[in-house]
């Protein structure tokens, strides 16, 4: 087998990885219809930013206690749990749209609901991925993951495209329903070796607060984290100003956002990809420089880009640059990180990437509400560029200039 694929060797990851590439890819549709619906209902740019932060701010809040359960409890069980909830919402979205009562409010109140979800899968999943694959392949495992991710984020957004001018969004949020019996199917095939949890001593706000310390006190951990969250708060907030682009921008209508969000989702699975081929870890803290630098680049000639193709090779390298540097982030926590920590810790790297997300969704809609799109987006780019420069100088130089710079320098 391909050093690129070994984690592929492991029933239980194969079964995972099927399961999760159709869910991903119902679960992009539904994303690109959200957003589309939402500013076709308002036209409001302000109003993608209301959305952006009611899907994700329930995990600044939540993805902790999130962490926490999946360290003390089974994860295998809690991935199902929250698996089949999120089935449940996509269904119902459908119903309200396919009966033409769908408002604004209710597909915000889907969207948090929708958050509310993630809070807890996402920690939760992140920590699972260790017990379906040794130790040696967990790396590869995050790279496999992160690529179906991206790869459903080339075919989602795109399918969806086509659908919403064919069919319209209810058909996007069914099928996204349909397709969370492909992960559920095969989370419930799978056959895995009992976990005993660990039950520790103190609060469980004692407990919550240790995944963080440990964070905090780790350089590479820490470094690494707060240059992603800038990239989360600023950098990846141009997905939510796609469909001004497309429709007011770029003049191509719903299969142009399509096209757009698959450009993006291209490039990141070539990233991820490339990311999954490398056997060494060591040099993470240069490629994450590089990486986020290049990504910066890129969001600022995209906003003020007027060429349609342009605009999608640039999406391209946005993409896989944001995903190199996801990926070598969650490398280097889940490498360093103590197994009976792992949940609690990937509640920080959630709540410091994904939990941000909703702050800088609100900034995004109000300063494009009287900047507009394009300008708001190049001063996002051009301060996520600041901050790689900062951690360029105050990290990765002075660790190249260490005598014994750790395995992730």
């Amino acid at each position: 087998m391909s050093p690129r694929f070994r984690a592929l060797q492991h029933r239980n990851f194969q079964l995972f990885i099927a399961g999760q590439l159709t869910s991903l890819i119902g679960t992009w549709m539904q994303t690109t219809a959200q957003l589309w619906l939402v500013y076709k209902l308002t036209n409001s740019a302000a109003l993608l930013g209301v959305f952006g932060f009611a899907n994700q701010v329930p995990i600044l809040f939540l993805a902790a206690l999130g962490g926490y359960i999946g360290d003390r409890y089974n994860r295998h069980h809690g991935v199902i749990w929250t698996q089949t909830v999120s089935m449940v919402l996509a269904f119902g979205l459908a119903a309200l749209t396919f009966r033409n009562i769908i408002q604004v409010w209710e597909l915000i109140f889907i969207a948090f609901l929708v958050g509310v979800v993630n809070a807890f899968d996402v920690p939760i999943r992140q920590a699972f991925l260790v017990e379906m694959v040794v130790k040696d392949d967990l790396p590869n495992a995050i790279a496999l993951n992160s690529s179906i991710f991206n790869g459903a984020r080339v075919v989602g957004p795109a399918i969806a495209g086509f659908a919403l001018a064919w069919k319209g969004p209810a058909w996007c949020f069914f099928l996204n329903g349909i397709s969370f019996l492909a992960v559920i199917g095969a989370l419930l095939a799978m056959r895995l070796t009992k976990r005993e949890s660990k039950k520790e001593a103190g609060s469980p706000f004692q407990s919550l607060m240790q995944g963080f310390r440990f964070a905090m006190s780790d350089l590479p951990i820490r470094s690494t984290l707060l240059l992603l969250s800038m990239l989360s708060l600023l950098g990846l907030q141009y997905s939510v100003f796609l469909p001004i682009f497309a429709s007011d921008v770029l003049h191509r209508g719903a299969k142009g956002f399509g096209l757009l969000m698959s450009a993006a989702g291209v490039g990141a699975v070539v990233g991820a990809l490339h990311f999954a081929a490398r056997t060494s870890y060591k040099g993470l803290a240069r490629w994450i420089a590089a990486t986020s630098t290049l990504c910066a680049v890129g969001l600022v000639i995209f906003s003020q880009s007027k060429f349609f193709w342009l605009s999608m090779a640039v999406l391209l390298v946005v993409g896989f640059c944001a995903t190199v540097q996801m990926a070598a982030t969650n490398t280097t926590l889940q490498n360093r990180v103590p197994d009976q920590l792992r949940g609690r810790i990937m509640a920080v790297y959630a709540t410091m990437f994904m939990g941000v997300q909703p702050i800088g969704s609100l900034i995004a809609g109000g300063v494009a509400k009287h900047i507009g799109a394009p300008y708001t987006l190049a001063v996002f780019g051009t301060l996520c560029f600041l901050g790689s420069m900062v951690f360029i100088f105050r990290v990765v130089m002075p660790l190249q200039r260490r005598p014994e710079a750790p395995a992730t320098a």
